[in-house]
């Protein structure tokens, strides 16, 4: 059983508290994603700094590298990379889909060839479970299957079967204590997400999580299905969108009831100059930053901005110093657990409504809510 609490309410927006074994996370959170191990170029001091009370690795890499035998010698994740607060681990069901063009996909898993080293292997959701467990998690995600976008009606109901099976060998593997949250699929059919919820209500699941989208379609039909699938699903138990990350979607899905997010947005915007503020987003490569001596925010209180102006970062970037990516990865990591602070007050205090219509005012004015960052 997963140790979760609603503290405040108002319409289906909710902050609480979530006790993992790892300490104690408070929701709505956004998962910096580690997806090896580590979030890319930072440290786990400054994933701290930036306030990050939770992240996200992916079982199905880490499996292939460095692989469970180097990691269990290390004894579990934890220890490996000295991270003592909690870990979710996603299950590999999105990596598998991204290889689909490699992939076959059986009834009891999926037959690939390893990125790697080309070597021949053979996922299930008994050795997706089993990797987690070794990995010592916090979260595990089921083992699912991701619906590619478009899909028919009829391959989209063969693929939400497939996950439902999926599921139940995933419940099954589960021999531990260890929370575990099943995958809503369906895609762009609202009775097919009804459908895989109410089947994957009878697991009992610790959590359950909407997956199969931001794999193409609109902004539009993504929120759709957040608006409309969110409360249906158990009001006790965490809800988790994946892989949803721009700040107007996150707070959408918020007044929908979802209560954890994780995207790449972050780190990988930061990587291409790309850096969120209270304003809207400032892409440094542009000229007018050459001799901007401001930080990227004024009163931001994350390292990079207390100690570079946007002049000094987008010299570091034009050199393609290494520097450059860290410190616009410090501050867009920051950015984000501060955005979700934001969030939470404003729920405690009952503005979360006028806070969206803020968010609005400065990504829509922007054209940022269209795909543009």
């Amino acid at each position: 059983m997963i140790n979760f609490k609603i503290d405040h309410q108002i319409g289906n927006a909710r902050c609480g508290t979530l006790k993992l074994k790892n300490g104690i996370v408070e929701t709505p959170t956004f998962m910096t994603i580690g997806t090896y191990g580590a979030v890319k170029s930072l440290s786990n001091v400054e994933i701290l700094d930036s306030g990050a009370q939770i992240i996200l690795c992916n079982a199905f890499h880490l499996m292939l590298r460095p692989g469970i035998d180097v990691i269990s010698k290390n004894h579990g994740l934890h220890k490996f990379m000295n991270w003592d607060k909690p870990i979710l681990t996603d299950s590999g069901g999105y990596q598998v889909f991204s290889l689909s063009k490699i992939s076959k996909i059986k009834k009891d898993g999926v037959e690939f060839q390893s990125p790697i080293n080309g070597d021949n292997i053979f996922l299930t959701p008994q050795r997706s479970i089993e990797t987690q467990i070794i990995l010592g998690s916090d979260i595990m995600m089921s083992f699912d299957d991701c619906t590619p976008y478009p899909s028919s009606r009829d391959d989209t109901l063969i693929s939400m079967e497939r996950s439902l099976y999926w599921s139940e060998l995933s419940k099954q593997a589960n021999d531990t204590n260890i929370p575990m949250f099943g995958i809503v699929q369906g895609g762009m059919f609202m009775d097919l997400r009804e459908l895989s919820l109410k089947s994957l209500k009878e697991y009992s699941f610790d959590g359950y999580a909407i997956g199969g989208l931001s794999v193409g379609e609109s902004p539009k039909q993504r929120n759709e299905i957040v608006q409309y699938l969110t409360p249906q699903l158990p009001n006790d138990k965490p809800r988790y969108l994946m892989g949803v990350g721009k700040p107007l979607d996150i707070a959408y899905a918020v007044n929908n009831g979802v209560d954890m997010f994780d995207c790449v947005i972050p780190t990988r915007n930061a990587r291409n100059g790309h850096l969120f503020t209270n304003k809207g987003i400032i892409r440094i490569r542009n000229n007018k930053y050459i001799t901007d001596t401001n930080p990227i925010e004024q009163f931001c209180k994350c390292f990079t901005c207390k100690n570079y102006s946007k002049s000094y970062i987008r010299h570091l970037d034009r050199c393609n110093d290494i520097l450059a990516a860290r410190l616009m990865t410090i501050h867009n990591v920051y950015f984000y657990q501060e955005f979700m602070r934001k969030i939470r007050v404003a729920i405690a205090e009952r503005r979360l409504g006028k806070y969206i219509e803020e968010l609005e005012n400065i990504y829509l004015s922007q054209g940022e809510q269209n795909g543009n960052y």
